[in-house]
């Protein structure tokens, strides 16, 4: 039977590194790259006697990402044991929430080449997170960095609701976004501060039921995501059209090889043995507590995307991808304010920047220069100091080498050539250069316009006049 008779049913459980200052249970600071266990204390490395204390600033961080994600706020909610051992879970349990999570039933719209889709939000929830193990290649042996154990993460665990590489794609990117609108979480999937385990079964199209789902664990990057479950979408589909069944697994994705491992047995909830945590208390939240938080909530990203459409005029296509980031968004608004040029600033981070930043393989929130360098690069262009040509090689410094682009252009030299007797020399230089194209233009093939341009701003190494060059070639040509 082909792939086409199959349909795939994914859920994700996102993890969401939270941006407080310290960590869940203990004052230890959170700051990522720290020297390997200096950001620990009797506390998060378990020493016998220790007691946590829970950081309000958790509670609220959380609240925040269920109301923004339209969850309903449990208000008496409670921390539980979920046991298990790993090597960097350094009290063999990790403390999380079971059956009173503080979050359930939200929901988050996307939309996708076959229209918009609301899938599901399970739950929201709290926990800690668990250290890390350094492989030492040359020893043999692992190193444990307790650094980030009890690290105070939310978990996002959606509806089995997604059937599409596209789909999930495109819940990661709308979530990510909405925690970065909202502050909660820095999101940066390189360092780890936001992935997903991603659950993948299949059955046959029109079949009600389930098939065996297997998980693949913590990954942080939208590439792998997507390569892993298209690998793991047509392996379960081999295993059951080769008479197989297939296994609920825990699974290790490889970028290398491109395939997925078994790690060990999935668990289910009665594995981990859950009980309510015996040295917190139950956390209860008035009506006036989630209130106020609601009321905190900034502009989220369809509410900004409807305002752009309506005050900016920009088009669905860029309104989206402007607003896809909270980074690009606020780098929009600020240069806006310098320049008051919407249009242009639009162009620029739909065009160039986001080019760069691809080519590059960089987050938004990693572009190196402020809102007022990209105002200050467009004022220049509509005064006419500099052309839209040496903008591109100002913007392409402004990535490298960050600074003021009136600098860049007195360092470079680049200030746009605007005297007409110079112009008029290059535009005759040209012409004596391509009388073909003379001839081509006089029998109507107004391109030839654009390639004597074209000409004229690489003799002048794109810093003549664009405007002033068109006009002096229609002249000529005109006599």
């Amino acid at each position: 039977m082909p792939r086409e008779d199959y349909e795939a049913v994914m859920g994700l459980e996102v993890h969401a590194e939270l941006s407080t200052k310290t960590k869940i249970f203990c004052s230890c600071k959170t700051t990522f790259g720290a020297e390997p266990n200096t950001q620990v204390c009797p506390i998060c490395m378990a020493m016998p006697g220790t007691l946590p204390v829970l950081n309000e600033k958790v509670v609220e961080y959380a609240v925040k990402a269920g109301l923004a994600t339209d969850c309903e706020i449990a208000r008496d909610s409670k921390n539980d044991r979920k046991n298990y051992f790993y090597p960097d879970l350094p009290k063999s349990y990790q403390i999380s929430q079971y059956d009173k999570p503080l979050c359930e039933h939200g929901k988050i719209e996307i939309e996708t080449s076959n229209g918009k889709k609301v899938i599901g939000i399970t739950r929201i929830h709290i926990e800690e997170d668990a250290g890390k193990l350094n492989h030492d290649e040359f020893s043999g042996g692992s190193l444990v960095d307790l650094n980030r154990a009890g690290v105070p993460l939310i978990e996002i665990v959606s509806e089995p609701d997604l059937r599409t590489t596209e789909e999930v794609e495109a819940y990661l990117k709308k979530l990510k976004s909405i925690l970065e609108y909202i502050e909660v979480s820095d999101c940066k999937m390189q360092e780890g501060s936001f992935r997903a385990d991603v659950n993948v079964s299949v059955r046959k199209k029109g079949d009600s039921n389930f098939g065996t789902r297997t998980e693949m664990k913590n990954m942080n990057s939208f590439r792998s995501i997507t390569r892993a479950i298209e690998y793991e979408i047509d392996r379960q589909i081999d295993v059951i059209e080769n008479g197989g069944k297939v296994d609920q697994e825990t699974l290790r994705w490889d970028e290398v090889s491109g395939k997925t491992f078994s790690m060990r047995d999935k668990e289910d909830a009665k594995d981990y043995r859950y009980f309510p945590d015996p040295d917190l208390v139950a956390i209860k939240l008035s009506e006036e507590y989630i209130e106020n938080i609601k009321n905190s909530l900034p502009e989220l990203p369809e509410s900004r995307k409807q305002r752009y459409l309506e005050e900016y005029k920009l088009s669905e296509k860029d309104a989206n991808i402007i607003t896809s980031s909270k980074y690009l968004s606020d780098l929009f608004e600020k240069a806006i304010e310098i320049c008051n040029n919407p249009k242009a600033v639009n162009n620029w981070i739909i065009s160039d920047i986001s080019r760069i930043l691809n080519e590059k393989e960089m987050e938004p929130n990693e572009i190196p220069f402020k809102f007022n360098e990209l105002g200050k690069l467009v004022i220049l262009i509509d005064k006419g100091t500099i052309s839209s040509s040496i903008g591109k090689k100002i913007l392409e410094e402004l990535f490298e080498n960050p600074k003021d682009p009136e600098q860049i252009i007195k360092e470079k030299g680049w200030i746009q050539i605007s005297d007409e007797t110079q112009i008029k020399e290059v535009v005759k230089k040209i012409l004596e250069a391509n009388p073909q194209s003379i001839a081509d233009y006089k029998a109507g093939k107004d391109r030839a316009l654009g390639f004597l341009v074209g000409q004229a701003m690489k003799e002048t190494k794109g810093k003549a006049n664009p405007k002033m060059l068109n006009q002096m070639f229609l002249e000529e040509l005109k006599k």
